[in-house]
């Protein structure tokens, strides 16, 4: 058994339900791979430093990476008495290689050491979600592509209000997704930046060189407040928010889906793989990817409500409290990769049942404005042209006749003999030219723009 890494303090053994109430190898072992890296680095510096000779390095080095090739493969056992993943190691390379080991962690603190891991970890990890995203945008590009021209309602207040394309619906989401993909990129000149060298709060009197170890781990920068370095969860909560905005974006994209492929819609239709059936009801087909993406997306507001709430009250430095960042981080990014993976494939599957769309944008009511426009470009200020329009559609309502069937004429001499012209969609459609409107042109000319990005 590896000694207790704070005997000389204390007589008794830690008690085995403050063992298992404060232990994070549960869940922390998946830092490995970036406490490595770290130690490894850290132990580059102390041979700089005439802390370690050379072959003491090497076997540091060694062990370690026999270490993690033991934990790649399974064939590691993770000790809930070492509490985290830095003792598991530090405890196993000690076993392997001796004395060399037990210097390893001369002129560092196990605060700076998961700072520095964490911070790695998120690295990898914005990048990889950064991918996901991408893989979800080109399934939307995919799919507006396909449906650049098809016509369908663009809702107000769930109401029909006037004509886009599908393509251009689908494009609002990629335009979401690029926001996060920004966000994430932003996030992380906050992420890489080391703590490595800031010890438990103030340093220590053997000065490794900190730009060194930054280097070797990619970092572009150091830290340079040592309390700061070791107390700050900013990244991780600022990534957890960047996450829940995510999580908004996906959620309202299923909630779109959701009501598309209701029977009261029926503009979309979901694959089988992608859909699920009743236990009762032999006909439903379920779109419950959406619903659970909804569902999932709470969790991740949770997730960023939890730390906010561990984190406000804390003096500095380091408390214990801050061992409630991982857990969160943890789970939204693993919520956050299968939402994104499974959502990228059933955007690739789904259908769009154009000409229940096209019936539905041919609703002559959605040109309404247009017909407005119409005044004002005869020269009817666009308050009075707006009444104009709304009696007219209520005459349409009250007679029951479709507003483009009316004689406006009747209505107002502002009106003239071309004003039914205003309810070709096509023509509508295509007058819609300024950037980010939704003509034909525009959209296929978005689409080319973003696969070119």
């Amino acid at each position: 058994m590896y000694p207790n890494m704070w005997k000389g303090r204390f007589a008794q053994a830690t008690a085995d339900l403050v063992q298992q109430y404060g232990e994070s190898i549960s869940y922390d072992w998946r830092l490995y791979k970036h406490d490595i890296a770290g130690s490894i680095a850290h132990a580059r510096a102390q041979v700089k430093a005439e802390l370690l000779t050379e072959d003491e390095f090497l076997q540091i080095e060694s062990g370690l990476r026999s270490i993690e090739k033991d934990i790649d493969n399974g064939n590691f056992h993770f000790s809930i008495e070492l509490e985290d993943i830095h003792m598991n190691i530090e405890a196993e390379l000690t076993n392997r290689i001796g004395a060399a080991g037990g210097k390893l962690h001369t002129a560092r603190s196990r605060n700076d050491q998961v700072a520095t891991d964490t911070r790695l970890y998120c690295r990898e990890q914005i990048n990889i979600i950064s991918s996901h995203l991408k893989d979800l945008q080109k399934a939307l590009l995919d799919k507006a592509e396909q449906y650049a021209e098809a016509l369908i309602p663009g809702y107000t207040h769930l109401q029909r209000g006037q004509p886009v394309t599908v393509g251009h619906h689908l494009l609002a989401y990629v335009e979401m997704l690029a926001r996060d993909i920004d966000r994430l990129n932003d996030a992380k000149k906050r992420v890489n930046i080391s703590p490595l060298g800031s010890g438990a709060l103030a340093g220590s009197t053997i000065n490794l060189d900190r730009n060194q170890i930054a280097a070797e781990l990619g970092f572009d920068s150091i830290t340079t407040n040592s309390m700061d370095a070791i107390s700050d969860r900013d990244y991780i909560m600022e990534l957890l928010f960047a996450f829940a905005l995510i999580g908004t974006h996906l959620s309202r994209l299923s909630e779109d889906l959701i009501l598309w492929c209701s029977s009261e819609f029926a503009f979309a239709s979901l694959s089988d793989a992608h859909t699920t059936g009743s236990s009762l009801m032999p006909q439903k087909k379920n779109p419950d990817v959406c619903e659970i993406t909804r569902g999932k997306t709470g969790r991740l507001y949770g997730n960023l409500v939890s730390l906010l709430t561990s984190a406000k009250g804390l003096p500095l430095t380091y408390n214990r409290d801050l061992q409630e960042d991982k857990e969160p981080l943890f789970d939204s990014i693993d919520t956050l990769i299968i939402a994104l993976s499974v959502n990228t494939e059933m955007i690739a599957d789904m259908t769009i049942n154009v000409e229940t769309c096209e019936a539905a944008a041919s609703d002559p009511l959605l040109l309404a404005t247009d017909l407005a426009d119409y005044l004002v470009k005869n020269g009817v200020p666009f308050r009075s042209a707006h009444e104009l329009v709304g009696k007219a559609v209520a005459l349409s309502v009250q007679t029951s006749t479709p507003l483009d069937q009316l004689d406006l004429t009747q209505i107002s001499s502002h009106y003239g003999a071309d004003a039914n012209d205003v309810f070709n969609l096509q023509t509508a459609l295509a007058s819609r030219t300024n950037v980010g409107a939704p003509s034909t042109q525009n959209v296929k000319d978005q689409i080319s723009r973003w696969r070119n990005i």
